[in-house]
């Protein structure tokens, strides 16, 4: 892709952030994105709401609203007809309804395997702009779900748990991020984005990169679903995961006593994943105090003063 060099745009492409920002006037920009993918579950109506859920993450990951969305199908009608695909649309409409999102159309094209998302655009105010390349020396780090929806949505394509020991990644995939956003917001974050199919550790080090900064975890503090790591040794890891890891270790230096099995978890492609924030300590215990009720945010590490672009693992 060339360079943007269009003054209006105020984030592009360049530091591979959730969204692209573009300035309408001093009070008012747009907030950009679009995702979409394969099922990573059975239920066409949760595929659509996990779907949906992923795509708005984007935005809130910048700390924009979302408005308006437009639905983006794939889907081999011939073979399957049309009912699957209405209910995966009845499910993007749900999470979308949900987030006071208004689908105002989309587009779909006949293929051989389901793919489903959203194009969707929201507002912020340009000076309120939350991007990847905000963290400072001295930030916490705090993530807001837990990891390893890949390896539960992999051990369940094998047989390995039932719904029961999927459900509650499902539960966890079709939640908004829109209450992280907002405490975000009010406790004065420096940096922020949303952890998806590159992994904790992946967008970490796209964090560090485009902040000019370090960034340290202590393994055992990042919270995960239960059975992650168990199921893990029992070779439940998919190829983006591992593909993940083995990219990571460009950037990425972890302490001997941290387990193979937790280095796969940190870089484990999720889908709908949680906040990861950057944001001073004092505003970190009260996010942390906001989203008390819902068990599963934690503070998970720190920013460092350097080598810019590496993430440390302890």
């Amino acid at each position: 892709m060339p360079p943007v060099t269009n003054p209006n745009v105020l984030v592009g492409h360049a530091t591979s952030d959730d969204a692209g920002v573009y300035r309408i006037n001093a009070e008012l920009a747009l907030v950009q994105t679009v995702d979409f993918f394969t099922p990573v579950v059975d239920d066409a109506f949760d595929f659509g709401r996990i779907a949906a859920a992923n795509a708005l993450s984007d935005v809130y990951a910048m700390g924009g609203t979302p408005l308006t969305a437009l639905n983006i199908a794939a889907f081999p009608v011939e073979e399957l007809g049309t009912e699957l695909l209405g209910e995966i649309l009845a499910g993007g409409a749900a999470m979308a309804a949900e987030a006071g999102v208004v689908i105002v159309g989309g587009h779909t094209i006949k293929d051989a395997e389901p793919k489903y998302g959203l194009a969707v655009t929201g507002t912020i105010h340009p000076d309120r702009v939350v991007t990847n390349g905000g963290a400072r020396p001295g930030d916490m780090l705090l993530l807001s779900k837990p990891l390893g929806t890949g390896i539960l949505t992999t051990a369940r394509k094998r047989d390995l748990i039932s719904d029961g020991g999927l459900a509650p990644a499902i539960a966890q995939m079709v939640r908004l991020n829109d209450r992280a956003s907002r405490a975000m917001l009010a406790h004065g974050a420096h940096g922020a984005t949303d952890v998806t199919g590159y992994g904790l550790v992946g967008h970490a080090g796209e964090m560090a990169r485009a902040s000019g900064v370090a960034l340290a975890f202590d393994a055992h503090r990042v919270p995960l679903f239960d059975g992650v790591l168990d199921l893990i040794a029992r070779g439940a890891v998919p190829g983006g995961t591992r593909d993940n890891l083995a990219d990571h270790a460009r950037f990425t230096h972890y302490a001997d006593e941290v387990s193979e099995e937790h280095r796969i978890a940190l870089s484990d492609a999720q889908t709908s994943g949680g906040l990861l924030i950057a944001i001073p300590r004092d505003g970190a215990e009260r996010v942390l105090a906001e989203l008390r009720d819902l068990g599963t945010a934690a503070l998970v590490g720190e920013v460092l003063d350097g080598p810019a672009g590496s993430v440390f693992v302890r």
